[in-house]
């Protein structure tokens, strides 16, 4: 028998079909745009690029865009599904993996509008989910570390295990030089800023002295104190050399912008089908940033090749 909260939802969508008669949501394409975040948007470098995406659609649709801060619970995401929706959106992004259960269930009641988020493995006819495959990235960051360490230890401060740039930065440092250490803890967190400064901590008190710290909220936190002791990271999801450019060697970057703005475009087009999506360096929503000038020249010359190289054949070094 139908939950309360379903009556609700069917409800809620019938009497919008009665009010808005031959709707926005019968044309197909972009109305306006809607983004849900699951932490705060300023610092944290993931969430600023999913919002400089929605800036992109925006600007080049001439659309109203919506966004919403900290929605993370159940009866957070309903209600403010509901309310973007009344506000005209029919395209909604869900800029986390929390979000995909949630999707999938509201999908039914709002088969007119189209569900966006990101690294999960459901997916319908209106729900599409995003996914970046990040080994390589991690393989080429692996790479700089394994060649500019001078400890021979380098170190990986994850949110969760199942990150695939943590097996490819580990694959990329011992490809270039398998006499280094790496070190690799992991916070069950994106946001857990306390755990990632002190994990940092244990480790240059082993003698690490190049840091991927991979977390959306703490990356920057990490590179920023990384600078002020006189070591090396690898900068995560955004070019962050310019935030400390004694300290980052180069920066492994996720498009997020450009991906969003690609993908409403598909949408708009009446090209984006529910599915499970995959993006790689091919795609252009990832590269390496700028290189640090402490980098050898033909060193830097060498990770272009190597990644030209991938982008041609989907190869990594150590599979060619």
């Amino acid at each position: 028998m139908p939950s309360l909260k379903s009556f609700k939802h069917i409800l809620f969508f019938v009497l919008l079909l009665l009010l808005t008669g031959c709707s926005y949501f019968e044309t197909g394409q972009i109305q306006n745009v809607g983004m849900l975040l699951d932490s705060a948007i300023e610092g944290n470098a993931w969430n600023e690029s999913g919002y400089n995406g929605l800036l992109r659609i925006e600007e080049e649709f001439d659309t109203e865009i919506f966004y919403k801060e900290n929605i993370n619970t159940e009866e957070e995401i309903r209600n403010a599904v509901d309310e973007l929706v009344q506000d005209g959106v029919n395209l909604i992004f869900g800029h986390s993996s929390v979000y995909g259960n949630y999707f999938s269930e509201l999908s039914r009641y709002y088969p007119d509008v189209h569900f966006v988020y990101f690294n999960g493995g459901i997916y319908s006819e209106n729900v599409t989910s995003l996914n970046f495959n990040s080994h390589a990235m991690g393989f080429f960051g692996g790479m700089v570390a394994g060649e500019m360490t001078e400890t021979n230890k380098v170190g990986v401060i994850a949110a969760f295990l199942w990150q695939p740039e943590i097996e490819g930065f580990f694959e990329g440092v011992n490809y270039q030089n398998p006499d280094v250490v790496v070190e690799m803890d992991y916070i069950k967190s994106w946001n857990d800023k306390e755990a990632a400064m002190s994990m940092y901590e244990q480790m240059k008190a082993n003698d690490v002295d190049v840091f991927y710290p991979i977390g959306d909220a703490y990356s920057e936190d990490i590179i920023k104190q990384v600078e002020a002791d006189g070591l090396y990271a690898v900068g995560y999801v955004k070019d962050q050399l310019e935030i400390a450019p004694d300290a980052v060697l180069t920066s492994t970057i996720q498009h997020v912008d450009k991906l969003y703005e690609i993908t409403a475009r598909n949408f708009h087009k009446g090209k984006l089908k529910g599915d499970i999506l995959t993006f790689d360096f091919q795609d252009e929503v990832i590269s390496l940033g700028e290189f640090n000038e402490d980098i050898p020249e033909d060193f830097q010359d060498y990770i272009h090749e190597t990644v030209e190289a991938y982008i041609d054949t989907s190869l990594l070094p150590n599979e060619q």
